[in-house]
């Protein structure tokens, strides 16, 4: 079954208040005397209706898992099948017939030349070394997700579906699964801040010394000055309309931080990236070395392919010797046709050339592109990165380009200004942050939303396949404070 997770439904139309504490009808406010048995009661009432919606959500994911075993048969792919079926998609992508005859005019002639290099240019791309192929191996295959037993992790990910609006009914096991691997991807930074947070809220209202201590918190997980600042201007203007005690201290917490990650978002008019389905949509991605642009792309293309888009990839980096190679493994483990060119040091413009031609002589829904490392800091680089970009809006001026910063959790403040150098060479729409699961900094996305006001799109918490997904930061949150 294929779940289009760029075009996820956040919401059912149902307010996330309505959800876990819907009042019965002909129910009345309740006096002041009795309002702390109320919220006692009411605390107890949310957590059995949070319980009971996990419930239904686990029965029916059982038996839909119930009755796919029934109805189709399990199929194993194993590397060589990978392999064969991504050679498979590659000659029929490469396929072309010609209709010109011996003496045509000057015009068909230069067509005709066109298309064979064409061609040449892609039968080179079908061609893996063995030495790749079988590093491949070594590449988490991350299986379909299973469902497991009803446990905490589940019981968690269920609320957090809930807590937006879905109805158990619409929920899918790709979810539940992802909200799993981002809370245990985010267990470094939530120990870290967490149990810190936790240790000088106590039992007793927000006090100034708590925020002090907060704020240390907030800076330690490299969240920077602006963001810290903002998130306890919002706490102290709280604090002196009324007493605010832990609990919806830590609620408010949640609120502001959700706040500020979702503003850059709100910003552009697009909750969630996704490729428009009848237009070309380009996706050139950018970063320093070593940040996971290589494997980041590798990742969205098997996305894409999951989610039912047809998908093509541009490998533009042409000056790191295995760049070409990783990526020709990477479109073979998600069947998506790679454009390369294999000599040494290849104009990555004239990549993305033959990349557009072969997309459009396909109407591929999505191509993505990836671009040497460089350091914000080289001119020439970034003036050729430039260039990769004026190529972009020559070409197909007709596409939806997005420019996405790859940034390494784990360089905190360092991939803050990455992205301020990058986001003016490279006109950056967005950012994807990956390797949360290697670090306690995983606070820097409240530093990137917060001032270099860009977008996260998508976040990486695994090194497995399946370990990267669009963002979305209510989850991000959660996952941040989980139980909490």
């Amino acid at each position: 079954m294929v779940y289009d997770w760029f075009n996820r439904q956040a919401s059912d139309d149902v307010s996330t208040e309505k959800v876990l504490e819907e009042k019965p009808e002909g129910s009345e406010e309740v006096s002041s005397d009795s309002s702390n048995n109320q919220e006692e009661s009411s605390s107890i009432n949310q957590e059995e209706s949070s319980l009971e919606w996990a419930r239904s959500a686990y029965a029916r994911l059982k038996a839909q898992q119930a009755q796919q075993k029934t109805s189709q048969p399990s199929v194993e792919i194993d590397s060589a099948s990978e392999t064969a079926l991504a050679a498979n998609v590659q000659a029929e992508f490469s396929a072309q017939s010609s209709s010109f005859e011996a003496g045509g005019s000057l015009l068909e002639q230069a067509a005709l030349q066109r298309q064979v290099r064409q061609e040449e240019l892609e039968e080179k791309v079908e061609e893996v070394s063995p030495q790749l192929a079988q590093q491949s191996q070594f590449l988490e295959t991350s299986p379909e997700p299973r469902l497991g037993e009803f446990d905490e992790t589940f019981a968690w990910s269920a609320e957090v579906l809930a807590a937006q609006g879905r109805k158990p009914e619409k929920i899918s096991l790709e979810e539940i699964d992802w909200l799993g691997r981002l809370r245990r991807g985010l267990e470094k930074t939530r120990q870290g801040f967490v149990k810190g947070l936790l240790e000088n809220l106590g039992d007793d209202p927000l006090t100034p010394e708590v925020l002090d201590d907060l704020e240390t918190l907030l800076l330690r997980a490299d969240a920077g000055v602006e963001a810290t600042d903002q998130v306890l201007d919002a706490l102290r203007r709280r604090m002196n309309e009324e007493v605010v005690d832990p609990a919806e201290g830590l609620r408010f917490l949640k609120q502001q931080l959700c706040n500020l990650l979702e503003a850059p978002i709100q910003d552009t008019g697009t909750d969630l990236l996704a490729p428009e389905r009848g237009r070309l949509n380009i996706w050139l991605f950018v970063g320093v070395n070593g940040v996971g642009k290589t494997t980041t792309l590798g990742k969205l293309a098997n996305l894409a392919v999951r989610s039912g888009y047809t998908a093509l990839i541009a490998a533009a980096d042409t000056f790191r010797a295995a760049a070409v190679e990783q990526v020709k493994v990477w479109g073979a483990r998600s069947g998506v046709p790679v454009i390369a060119n294999s000599t040494a040091n290849a104009d990555p413009a004239a990549v993305v050339f033959d990349a557009i031609g072969a997309a459009r002589s396909k109407s591929t829904d999505l191509v993505l592109v990836d671009t040497a490392g460089r350091l914000q800091t080289k001119h020439n680089l970034m003036e050729e990165l430039q260039k990769v970009r004026r190529i972009i809006d020559r070409l197909a001026p007709e596409a939806r380009v997005e420019s996405l910063l790859i940034l390494d959790a784990s360089q905190g403040q360092n991939g803050l200004r990455q992205a301020m150098a990058f986001a003016q060479a490279a006109a950056l729409t967005g950012v994807v942050i990956t390797k949360l699961d290697g670090t306690s900094r995983g606070g820097v996305a409240l530093a990137v939303a917060s001032e270099a006001r860009l977008p996260i799109r998508f976040i990486g918490a695994g090194e497995g396949i399946r370990d990267l997904r669009p963002f979305n930061s209510f989850e991000f949150v959660e996952a941040l404070l989980a139980n909490y």
